[in-house]
C-alpha cells in the first residue's frame, strides 16, 4: 500500500506546474482556492471574456477534496430532494435542481471541448437498494418524476445481479445522466483551460493576509502581493483562516477512499457494468471500476482524518460485505480528504456587498453544484445577474466548532444505527 500518494496523484497527467505568485500585481478578480469551486469560477469568467483573473492555490490544483473524491458526477445536492421542496417550494427547488442537471451537461461538454484527458466514463450511476423493502426507491423515483421532471429507470433484482455480482442488494434505480472520471485530471484540465484563456493561475501561493484598502482588497502571500476589487474565497474544507465568519460556517469532514490492485479478469467476478454505484443507506458505500481494472471503493464520513493504514482497515471490512469473493485482494492506495459541510447541507454562495464573495460547503456532492455555482457567480460578476440569490436562504450558518464536530459525528452514528437496525429487522 502506498502511504504517501493517492491513486489520482500517481496517475495524474504530466503538466508544467503553475508558478507561485511573486512581486506586486493587480487583477479585476482574485480567487482563493484551486479546487472544483475556484477553478470552475475561473473558467466560467474566462469563457465570458473576463481575462483579468488571478487564481491562488496554497498547494497544487486539486490538492483538497476536489482531487481526492470518488469521481462521481451527477445532479442534485447533499440536501435531499424532498427537503429541498419543503424548504423552497416546487418552483424554486426545481430551478435549483435543474441548474445541477445543466452542470452535468456542461461538465461533459467542457471535457470534450478542451480535450481533457480524465477517463470520463459516461455510463450512468446505479443507486442500489441495500434493503429488501423497495419503498425508498419507489418514493424517490416518483418524487423525481412528478416534482422535478427527472426519470430514473427501475432495475429489478435480476438486472442488478447481472451488473453487480453480489447478494447484498435487491433492486435499484439507474440514473442515466451521470458519469464518473479522474477528478484530479479533470480539475487540473479545467485550470489549464482557464490559463490558456488568460487566467493567471498560481500554485504554492498560500494567502497570508487579506485586508480592505480604499476600493480594493490587498492579498499577501509569502512571495507576492495582489490588489483586486473583488475577491472570492473558495477554500472548501481546507480553511483559508482569512475571514472568521466564512470559515466558521463550514465543518471540514473527512471521507475515505481506497483503490485495489489491478484485478484483471477478477473484475468480472464483481462488476459487469461501467456505471458507478452507491447504495441506499445513509452511511453508504460508493465504488466504480477504473480503466486499469482496479476497483475504487469509498465510504464513511468522520471528523477524523485517518491514516492510509486505518482507512484501508475500515474500508476493507465494508468491501468484503459486498464482495466476499475479493478476500485477500491487495489494496495499493488508501487516503482521506476533507469536505466542507454546512449545517443546512447546501452550498453557501454570497457576499456582504463589499467585493468579498464566498463559495463553499459543497461537501459530499461537489462536482455538479460547484460547476453550477461557478456559472451563477460568473453571471453575477460580469452582468450583475441576480440568480445567485436562489441560494440566499442558505447563508453562513455557524457550525460552532469544536462542538459542531461532536454533533455531526453523533448524528452520523445515529443514522448509521438506524440503518443497522433496519437491516437486522429484515433478517
Amino acid at each position: 500500500m502506498t502511504d504517501t500518494q493517492t491513486y489520482y496523484r500517481t496517475t495524474a497527467n504530466p503538466r508544467e506546474p503553475f508558478a507561485p505568485l511573486s512581486g506586486t500585481s493587480e487583477a479585476r478578480i482574485a480567487i482563493v482556492g484551486g479546487g472544483y469551486a475556484g477553478v470552475n469560477l475561473a473558467l466560467s469568467l474566462a469563457e465570458r471574456g473576463i481575462k483579468d483573473v488571478v487564481l491562488l492555490e496554497s498547494e497544487i490544483i486539486g490538492h483538497g477534496a476536489s482531487g481526492r473524491n470518488g469521481g462521481f458526477v451527477f445532479a442534485g445536492y447533499s440536501l435531499g430532494e424532498q427537503s429541498l421542496l419543503d424548504q423552497l417550494g416546487e418552483q424554486r427547488a426545481r430551478a435549483l435542481y435543474a441548474r445541477t442537471i445543466n452542470a452535468v451537461n456542461l461538465i461533459r461538454s467542457r471535457i470534450v471541448r478542451y480535450a481533457i484527458e480524465c477517463g470520463m466514463t459516461d455510463a450512468g450511476v446505479i443507486w442500489a437498494n441495500w434493503f429488501r423493502d423497495p419503498h425508498v426507491l419507489r418514493e424517490r423515483q416518483r418524487l423525481l418524476a412528478e416534482r422535478y421532471g427527472v426519470h430514473w429507470e427501475w432495475w429489478p433484482r435480476e438486472r442488478v445481479r447481472e451488473a453487480i455480482l453480489s447478494a447484498r442488494y435487491s433492486d435499484a434505480l439507474f440514473e442515466r445522466n451521470a458519469l464518473h472520471l479522474h477528478p484530479l485530471n479533470y480539475v487540473t484540465g479545467l485550470a489549464c483551460a482557464a490559463a490558456e484563456q488568460g487566467v493567471r493561475v498560481h500554485e504554492h501561493s498560500r494567502v497570508r493576509s487579506l485586508r480592505r484598502e480604499a476600493n480594493a482588497w490587498r492579498i499577501r502571500t509569502h512571495g507576492g502581493e495582489l490588489r483586486a476589487p473583488i475577491v472570492v474565497l473558495a477554500c472548501g474544507g481546507y480553511l483559508a483562516h482569512l475571514k472568521r465568519e466564512i470559515d466558521r460556517a463550514v465543518l471540514p469532514i473527512a471521507t475515505y477512499v481506497m483503490v485495489t490492485e489491478p484485478l484483471g479478469q477478477r473484475m468480472e467476478e464483481c462488476l459487469r457494468t461501467q456505471a458507478a454505484i452507491y447504495d441506499t443507506r445513509f452511511a453508504f458505500d460508493y465504488y466504480r471500476a477504473l480503466p486499469d481494472t482496479r476497483l475504487l471503493w469509498g465510504g464513511r464520513i468522520s471528523v477524523r482524518d485517518r491514516s492510509p493504514r486505518a482507512v484501508r482497515k475500515v474500508l476493507m471490512r465494508d468491501l468484503l460485505r459486498v464482495f466476499p469473493q475479493l478476500k485477500g485482494v491487495r489494496i495499493d492506495y488508501a487516503w482521506s480528504g476533507l469536505m466542507s459541510y454546512a449545517r443546512h447541507q447546501m452550498p453557501q454562495l454570497g457576499t456582504r456587498g463589499n467585493g468579498l464573495w464566498w463559495m463553499q460547503a459543497f461537501g459530499g456532492h461537489g462536482a455538479a453544484p460547484t460547476c453550477a455555482a461557478g456559472e451563477m457567480l460568473a453571471d453575477a460578476l460580469t452582468r450583475n445577474d441576480e440568480s445567485w440569490r436562489e441560494l440566499s436562504r442558505y447563508g453562513l450558518s455557524r457550525t460552532f466548532r469544536p462542538v459542531g464536530y461532536l454533533a455531526a459525528q453523533t448524528n452520523y452514528w445515529w443514522l448509521e444505527g438506524k440503518d443497522r437496525l433496519k437491516e437486522m429487522l429484515e433478517g
